[in-house]
C-alpha cells in the first residue's frame, strides 16, 4: 500500500511548497518555469508570473540553483534530516519531513527509542523499492509529550502501565514506591522519568488515577489526559476570577459607547450557558439600518500578565465533549460577568454597522461599549419567527415549554436581518465560498449521561443568519487592522488553497458515485465543489463525500501572515467574536482597543508564537471531541447488538472495510479475516477488497448490512459482522 506524504498539522500547502516537492521527487532533472506550470496545471498568465517570482525566491534562498538561463534544479543536501515521526499500530514509523515528496519509512528495528510525535533526526541510509526513502532514528530532539493514559497491571514488586493509545509500542515499567496508590486494573495518567540504556520499556510514575476503564467518567477524564486537556481549575485561578469585580460602573459606562438603549437580544443553542454575541437593531432615518454585533468584553476582566490571562492562554479554547463544555475561563466569567443574559447590562466590544437594503455597509464603527440584551432567543424560536412571519412560539418550541407572543419590534427586526443574512450569503458564494455544511451528530441522554438517542444537528435560516452578522464583523476587524498602512502585526484566521493532490484523489472517489470536479479553475474548483455538497444531500454517501471534501481542503490556523480565507472567499478574516471560548479573540480584542489607541504595531514574532499554540490546541481538542463521539456512538450500539443496520464502506484498507451506519453515522470495522465467503486481498486502485475466486468486491460507497460483533468503550472501538450487500440480503 503507498504511502502518501503526510503533511504536518501546522504546515499548509502553497505554492513554494509543490514547485519545492516537483524539484525534490527528481533531485537530478532541470526545469524551466514552463513544465513547471504545465505540471502544476497552471495555464493563465498571473499564474505563470508567481511561479517565476517563487522561483527567484528559491534561489535567493539557495533552495535550488540555476544552472543555465531559466533551468533549475534542486540544491544537493546532507543525508541526516529532522521530521516529525508518525508511529503506526504495528510499530513502525514514517517521518514526516519537508525535505521529502514521501515520508521516511522507519522499520521497527530503526525506531530508537522515539515515540508518536517525537520531533527526531533521521539518517536516510537507502531508498527502498521504487525509490522510496527509508532510515533510522539517530537522536529524538524533542519529545511530543511524556504523559499518557493507560491501565495499570500489577505485578509483584512492580507494575506496568499498558497505554490505551494503539500508536505506542511499547508499555510503561512503574516501581512500586511510584504507583501512588494505584490499584491493578485502574486507568491512571502516567509520566515516563527515564529510559535506561538496556531497558525495554521506560520507567514511569503514575500521576493521577482516573478511576475504572468502562466507567463513563473515568473515559471521558481519559479523552481529556489523551490529549493533555485539563478537566477543572486549579484552585488558585478560581480564587483570582471570584475575586474580579464583576458590577457594572457608572465610571466604567463613561468611557464606553452606550447602547443600552437600543434593541439587542442574542439568538443561540437552547442549551447554551455562555453568550458572547448579541445583535441589535435599529432603523436609520435615512432608511438604512445600523446592526451592531457585541460581543462579550472578555479582555476587560482578563488583563496579560494576570494568572487568569496565563490559564486562558495555555487553554487557548474551550472543549466541547459529547456530554460536557470544558471552559476555557472559569464559569464566573463564561456563564456570568462575560455572558450577555437577558435583563442584564453588560460590558462589551462592538462591531457597529450601518447597512443598506441590499446589505452594502456604508459605514463601521469599532469600540467599547455597554449593552443591555432584552430578549433571549434558542435557534428554533428564531427560525418559528423566520418561517411564519408571525410572533406566536408554541410551547413545544419555547425555551420555557410555554407558548407566547414576540414583540412586533423583535420580529421585524429578526425577518429584516434574516433578510440581509441572505443577501451577504448569496454575495459570498458568488465571490467562491465553499458550502460546508456538514451533518453533526448529537445525542439525547439521560441523567446518568447514557445515550437514548441520536439526531442530527442541521443549520437552518437562523443559524445562518447569525454565521452570516459574525463572519461580517470578523472580517471587518481583520480588514480594518490589514489595510492600514504601515502594516501592523495582527490576528488572522487563514485558509490557504486546496492541495490539488487531494482534490484529484476526491476527483477519483466520488467518479465512482457519479459525480465530478472541474479543476481548471479556482472558480471552476468552488463551484463544482459547492455542486457536489449540493448533490449530496439526503444521500447515503454524504457524510463520506462531505469528510472527504474538508480532508481535501488545506488546514484554517492562526498567524500574522495574511495569505486571506480560501473556504471563505475573503481577502481579510479573524476571529473577532468568541472571546469567552477562544483565545485568539481575546488578543485580538486587544490588539484591537490598541490600535484604535494609536498603538504602534506590536511585536509579531511574540504573536506569531500565540498564533502556533492557539492552533495547537485547537487541533487537541478538535481530536478530543471527535474521540468523545465515537466513544458515545459505541456506548450507543451497546444496546442495539441484535439489530441490523444499512451502513455505507467508508474505507477501506489491507486490514479490512469501515462501515458507517446511515441511521446514526457510528462507524464501525468489518476485518478481512472475518470475511468468510471467499479469501479477501485490498486493490489500492479500486479502494476494494476483492475475492480471489468469485472476485466478488466490496468497494468504497457500496451500501451493506451489518450487525454488532463487538464494542470495547475502552480502546473506543466497533466492530461489526458482515451480513451483505443490501441488493443481496434484499434480495
Amino acid at each position: 500500500m503507498t504511502r502518501k506524504k503526510k503533511k504536518k498539522s501546522h504546515k499548509i500547502p502553497n505554492l513554494t511548497d509543490a514547485i519545492l516537492q516537483i524539484f525534490k521527487k527528481s533531485s537530478n532533472k532541470v526545469y524551466n518555469y514552463k513544465q513547471i506550470a504545465a505540471m502544476l496545471n497552471i495555464t493563465d498568465t498571473s499564474g505563470r508570473n508567481q511561479i517565476i517570482k517563487t522561483l527567484n525566491k528559491l534561489k535567493a534562498k539557495q533552495k535550488i540553483e540555476e544552472i543555465d538561463r531559466g533551468k533549475y534544479r534542486v540544491v544537493g543536501s546532507t543525508e541526516y534530516y529532522t521530521g516529525i515521526i508518525d508511529m503506526t499500530s504495528r510499530g513502525q514509523g514514517y517521518v514526516i519531513c519537508d525535505e521529502f515528496e514521501e515520508d521516511i519509512f522507519v522499520p521497527n528495528h530503526k525506531i530508537n527509542r522515539a515515540l508518536d510525535g517525537d520531533e527526531v533526526e533521521v539518517y536516510v541510509y537507502k531508498r527502498r523499492r521504487n525509490n522510496r526513502p527509508e532510515g533510522e532514528i539517530t537522536n529524538i530532539v524533542k519529545r511530543a509529550k511524556t504523559e499518557f493514559v493507560g491501565v495499570l497491571q500489577m505485578q509483584k514488586n512492580f507494575a506496568f502501565v499498558v497505554v490505551s493509545n494503539q500508536k505506542m509500542y511499547t508499555d510503561i515499567f512503574v516501581p512500586k514506591n511510584k504507583i501512588n496508590n494505584a490499584a491493578d486494573g485502574d486507568k491512571v495518567i502516567v509520566e515516563i522519568e527515564d529510559w535506561p540504556a538496556r531497558a525495554d520499556s521506560p520507567f514511569g510514575i503514575v500521576k493521577q488515577v482516573l478511576g475504572k476503564p468502562g466507567e463513563h467518567n473515568t473515559e471521558i477524564h481519559s479523552i481529556l489526559a489523551e490529549y493533555g486537556l485539563p478537566y477543572e481549575f486549579p484552585e488558585h485561578v478560581e480564587r483570582s476570577a471570584n475575586k474580579l469585580d464583576t458590577s457594572i460602573q457608572t465610571d466604567e459606562i463613561k468611557k464606553r459607547r452606550d447602547m443600552r438603549k437600543v434593541l439587542t437580544f442574542t439568538i443561540d443553542p437552547k442549551n447554551a450557558k455562555d453568550f458572547d454575541d448579541a445583535l441589535s437593531f435599529q432603523i436609520l432615518e435615512n432608511g438604512n439600518y445600523e446592526i451592531g454585533i457585541h460581543i462579550a468584553d472578555v479582555s476587560h476582566y482578563v488583563q496579560p500578565g494576570t494568572v487568569l490571562d496565563d490559564e486562558a492562554y495555555e487553554r487557548a479554547t474551550s472543549v466541547y465533549l459529547v456530554d460536557r463544555v470544558v471552559p476555557m475561563l472559569p464559569e464566573i466569567l463564561s456563564n456570568g460577568a462575560c455572558s450577555l443574559r437577558p435583563n442584564e447590562e453588560k460590558y462589551t466590544f462592538s462591531a457597529v454597522f450601518e447597512l443598506t437594503n441590499k446589505a452594502e455597509v456604508k459605514n463601521q464603527w469599532f469600540g467599547r461599549t455597554v449593552t443591555y440584551s432584552d430578549k433571549r432567543f434558542a435557534y428554533e424560536e428564531a427560525q418559528v419567527i423566520i418561517e411564519t412571519k408571525g410572533n406566536e412560539i408554541p410551547a413545544d418550541i419555547s425555551l420555557t415549554g410555554e407558548a407566547y407572543k414576540v414583540s412586533p419590534e423583535i420580529v421585524e427586526a429578526t425577518l429584516k436581518l434574516d433578510e440581509l443574512a441572505k443577501i451577504m450569503r448569496g454575495k459570498r458564494m458568488r465571490q467562491g465560498a465553499i458550502s460546508f455544511d456538514k451533518v453533526e451528530v448529537r445525542f439525547n441522554l439521560d441523567e446518568d449521561n447514557n445515550p437514548e438517542g441520536v439526531y442530527f444537528k442541521t443549520q437552518k435560516d437562523a443559524n445562518k443568519l447569525i454565521e452570516e452578522f459574525m463572519l461580517l464583523a470578523n472580517r471587518s476587524v481583520a480588514a480594518f487592522i490589514g489595510k492600514q498602512e504601515p502594516e501592523k502585526t495582527f490576528i488572522y484566521r487563514i485558509h490557504d488553497e486546496p492541495d490539488v493532490e487531494k482534490l484529484a484523489n476526491l476527483q477519483t472517489i466520488i467518479s465512482r458515485f457519479g459525480y465530478a470536479l472541474n479543476l481548471k479553475s479556482r472558480k471552476t474548483t468552488t463551484n463544482s465543489l459547492n455542486q457536489l455538497l449540493e448533490d449530496v444531500k439526503g444521500k447515503g454517501e454524504q457524510n463520506m463525500v462531505d469528510t472527504l471534501a474538508i480532508r481535501s481542503m488545506s488546514k484554517a490556523k492562526y498567524t500574522t501572515k495574511n495569505i486571506g480565507h480560501y473556504g471563505l472567499a475573503f481577502d481579510y478574516y479573524s476571529h473577532f467574536t468568541s472571546p469567552i471560548r477562544r483565545y485568539p479573540d481575546v488578543m485580538v480584542h486587544r490588539l484591537l482597543q490598541y490600535y484604535l489607541d494609536g498603538g504602534k504595531s506590536a511585536n509579531a514574532e511574540e504573536y506569531e508564537e500565540k498564533c502556533e499554540h492557539s492552533s495547537n490546541m485547537e487541533g487537541l481538542a478538535a481530536s478530543a471531541e471527535r474521540d468523545s463521539v465515537k466513544y458515545m456512538q459505541i456506548k450507543f450500539m451497546q444496546d442495539h447488538k441484535d439489530e441490523e443496520f444499512l451502513g455505507v464502506i467508508s474505507g477501506v484498507t489491507e486490514w479490512g472495510i469501515y462501515v458507517e451506519i446511515i441511521a446514526n453515522k457510528c462507524e464501525g470495522m468489518v476485518r478481512i479475516r472475518e470475511i468468510k465467503d471467499d479469501y479477501y486481498t485490498f486493490d489500492e486502485k479500486q479502494y476494494a477488497l476483492v475475492g480471489e475466486i468469485t472476485k466478488n468486491m466490496y468497494q468504497l460507497g457500496d451500501e451493506v448490512v451489518v450487525k454488532v460483533k463487538n464494542t470495547d468503550l475502552v480502546k473506543r472501538h466497533l466492530d461489526f459482522d458482515l451480513i451483505g450487500k443490501r441488493v443481496e440480503v434484499e434480495a
